[in-house]
């Protein structure tokens, strides 16, 4: 297959996806035309141009930093076509009228390059039909390519072929989503709704109608069908405000539309409380109110018997919580089936129409039961898809407990299941996932896993139940563990030479076992090893240090106990940073406190997009103390040498703001702009291959001759500097902008930081900023309102000013 480059994209339409497309391609550093019609008053390009402004608006944020909207070059289809000829990719995202779209083919395809590939973002519409507005020679670069909302942050994209589409350019628009976009691809079907929307619009549909046959408020089915169930915690209907009910009910009137023949036809009719909620204009977050809406500091819910807003907040019954929190699905079922609660009588009929309707409609919509299940997982946030949950609860149980419901009548629809789930492969097996596949019910077989070359890059691919994949926190050889920490080998020739450090404490956070298995590491890595990478299965990398661990240390020996314990963790931070090999830190999720320390202490830092990453220990009333102000100090120096006339303050202050105010990077693009990540650490796009980037990279700089950096020396900016800072903050603390207490901690941090009592401009080394960070940190452990904040943050995870 040849490398398909997407040096440049175009995307056609600047709505509400379309602009969101084009600021993810711009996030991933491809140049980027956005599209629209020429507007009727002022600028032609008009329409383009205040989509884009309006990008920098949006929460959550579609950029990775808002200045990238500058990079989103703005066109029309009057002026503007000849553009489209160095384009290497054209996506279509304008409004869903079949006959708009054909209009918008014929004339576009005259300047499309003859290697150019174009696709359509339509939710629904037939991607055969679409083609049939194009000339022949463009049809075979034609398909489908299903991004879900928002674009930067839903992991699934769904790929659809027409007949005429070429496999290469499938594959190779596959390969490009995949790593440049960091996407989790499946192959869908020419149906309507495709396979995420399919199965998830109809879960939406039979939830409201189990949740009034059970007399259940929204807020409870949300309660029930969130995290609970393994799902996006928002539940089911509070994710309908966030996508637009509008939106939901599009999907719903395509499935109405084009599915007339369909035996569930009468199931896809939209439900009363949406067309209640439509018409009024209550179409979710975006108009300030859907299902639920504020009310001053009150959430309320709707309630469609009084056709008003009411009190929320009311949540599932114990009992059912209790159920659901059993170890295995099976268990869970069974309970749930039996019991009378209706609660529980609602979760059991809500994951049996599920599992009806995947099972129905599996051969129409998917090559096989894998696609469903991931495509569930990557569209809709589902920990297991349900042919997962499924055949995790028993297979043959299962499957007659939903034939008895359906000959009973308390099914939504009399319609049997495929005669594939009882007999034949899969009812042998007990179920659909094999290590050999999964099934597919057209084939009759357990189906493998294409292995296009991209995939490699995926030493942990996302893998479904069944399957035997290895698991990454068991697999490879394990050098040394602990409670809190793994040392271990991946077991592959290429990589046998890296050790990996995985922190497996609770949040990753960073306590006493995870420094030693730190320092353990760095050891190990030196003497028989080529590096030391810096990486856990799961998110998140670490939310800093294990406060809950400490609490007994200073309960029974006071201050005193504590500081042995900080300064090993300052000596594992120059460890790391002085380390004889490379020391890589592999970063996704939240990087906080201690944890944001731990990757700036590594020698590089591959990140992936979606890190969060920021020194917030004032959340708590304490202040970094394992290096982070001292990072700043020198990292200040260093940039000054470049401009050595410049006033130190200009360099150290966006360090010193940060740790001051707790400012939390929105993404790996942020943290490089806000000096967190360096110029030479990598941005990843895709969480699976986060590990295989970082391995390279480790082995790379040991090929170039990897050397530990010497030990720092560097200018800091002294007394006089944090005068100046201590004049800004007392106007901030008089002015009622910062508490006395925030007042104390930013002083801290400046002292410490501008490097205490002494000259501007006098060397020190690390070791005396490590000095006073350590210094102000124990100082704080016995002050009564930093107690009163860290208790605040452990009873009720959100920060207490005082």
């Amino acid at each position: 297959m040849d490398k398909f480059i997407v040096r440049k994209a175009a995307v056609l339409g600047a709505g509400v996806m379309g602009a969101q497309i084009a600021a993810h391609l711009v996030n991933a550093k491809v140049a980027v035309v956005l599209f629209d019609l020429p507007a009727k008053e002022g600028p032609k390009n008009g329409i383009a141009a205040r989509a884009v402004a309006g990008l920098k608006k949006l929460n959550p944020a579609p950029l990775g930093r808002a200045d990238l909207a500058d990079e989103i070059a703005v066109a029309n289809y009057e002026d503007d076509l000849e553009k489209l000829r160095d384009c290497d990719l054209v996506i279509e995202a304008i409004a869903e009228r079949l006959d708009w779209k054909h209009d918008l083919y014929a004339k576009i395809a005259p300047a499309i390059a003859p290697h150019a590939i174009l696709a359509t973002n339509t939710s629904g519409l037939s991607i055969g039909k679409l083609a049939e507005g194009l000339p022949a020679e463009l049809r075979a670069r034609f398909c489908g390519v299903h991004f879900f909302n928002p674009p930067r942050y839903m992991h699934l994209v769904e790929l659809i072929a027409t007949r005429d589409t070429s496999p290469a350019i499938v594959d190779q628009l596959e390969s490009f989503l995949t790593t440049t976009l960091g996407k989790g691809c499946v192959r869908a079907k020419d149906t309507p709704n495709f396979i995420a929307n399919r199965i998830g619009i109809f879960g939406i549909l039979a939830t409201v109608r189990e949740a009034e046959r059970f007399g259940l408020g929204l807020d409870v089915v949300d309660d029930l069908t969130g995290a609970r169930l393994g799902r996006a915690k928002s539940g089911t209907f509070r994710t309908a405000d966030v996508v637009g009910l509008d939106t939901v009910g599009h999907v719903m009137k395509t499935m109405q539309d084009n599915l007339r023949d369909d035996p569930f036809h009468a199931l896809y009719a939209t439900p009363a409380v949406f067309s209640t909620l439509i018409g009024r204009g209550a179409l979710g977050q975006k108009s300030g109110g859907g299902f639920y809406r504020k009310d001053g500091t009150k959430i309320l819910r709707f309630d469609a018997a009084s056709g008003d807003y009411v009190a929320s907040g009311a949540k599932a019954d114990e009992t059912v919580v209790r159920m659901l929190k059993k170890k295995t699905w099976g268990e869970r079922l069974a309970l749930l089936r039996e019991s009378k609660n209706p609660q529980a009588q609602f979760v059991w009929a809500l994951l049996r129409d599920g599992f009806h309707y995947a099972a129905a409609k599996l051969e129409e919509i998917a090559d096989n039961a894998r696609d469903v299940d991931l495509a569930m997982r990557f569209g809709f946030g589902m920990e297991q898809g349900p042919f997962e949950v499924w055949q995790q609860a028993g297979w043959t149980q299962v499957a007659e407990w939903i034939r008895e419901d359906i000959d009973a009548g308390k099914a939504l629809a009399k319609v049997p299941l495929p005669a594939w789930v009882f007999a034949g492969k899969v009812a042998e097996r007990g179920g659909v996932h094999q290590p050999e596949g999964s099934y597919s019910p057209a084939r009759d077989a357990f189906v493998p896993r294409a292995e296009q070359p991209v995939y490699a890059r995926q030493i942990f691919r996302a893998s479904v139940m069944g399957e035997n994949a290895p698991d990454p926190r068991t697999a490879g050889t394990t050098v040394y563990e602990n409670d809190a920490i793994r040392l271990w080998t991946l077991d592959r020739d290429e990589y046998r030479n890296v050790l990996i450090a995985s922190i497996r404490s609770k949040m990753h956070a960073i306590g006493p076992d995870v420094i030693e298995g730190l320092m353990r590491g760095v050891e190990l890595a030196e003497s028989k090893y080529r590096g030391l990478v810096v990486w856990s299965p799961d998110d998140p990398f670490s939310v800093g240090a294990d406060v809950q661990a400490l609490l007994p240390v200073f309960m029974s020996g006071g201050v005193k106990a504590v500081e042995p314990l900080e300064r090993r963790l300052q000596e594992a931070m120059l460890r790391l940073r002085y380390a004889q090999v490379p020391t890589v830190a592999a970063v996704s999720g939240m990087a906080l406190g201690g944890g944001c320390e731990l990757l700036l202490y590594c020698a590089r830092r591959v990140a992936h997009l979606e890190s969060y990453i920021g020194l917030v220990e004032v959340g708590i009333g304490l202040v970094p103390g394992a290096g982070g102000l001292a990072y700043g100090a020198r990292r200040a120096a260093e940039e000054r040498q470049a401009a050595p006339d410049a006033y130190l303050l200009h360099f150290l202050t966006k360090y010193f703001t940060a740790a001051a105010m707790a400012e939390v990077a929105k993404s790996a693009l942020e943290a490089r702009a806000t000096g967190w990540l360096l110029d030479s650490d990598l941005v990843v796009f895709n969480r699976y291959e986060l590990l295989y980037v970082a391995l390279n990279e480790a082995i790379a700089m040991s090929e170039a001759g990897y050397r530990a950096p010497r030990r720092a020396k560097f200018a800091v900016a002294g007394r006089s500097v944090l005068a100046t800072i201590e004049a800004q903050l007392a106007n901030l603390r008089d002015g009622g902008f910062a508490s006395a207490h925030d007042y104390h901690l930013a002083r801290l941090i400046a002292e410490a930081m501008c490097g205490g009592d002494v000259d501007e401009g006098t060397i020190v080394d690390e070791e005396w900023i490590l000095g006073l960070e350590r210094r102000a940190f124990l100082s704080l452990l016995n002050h009564p309102k930093t107690q009163e904040r860290a208790m605040g943050m452990m009873q009720t995870g959100k920060p207490v000013r005082n």
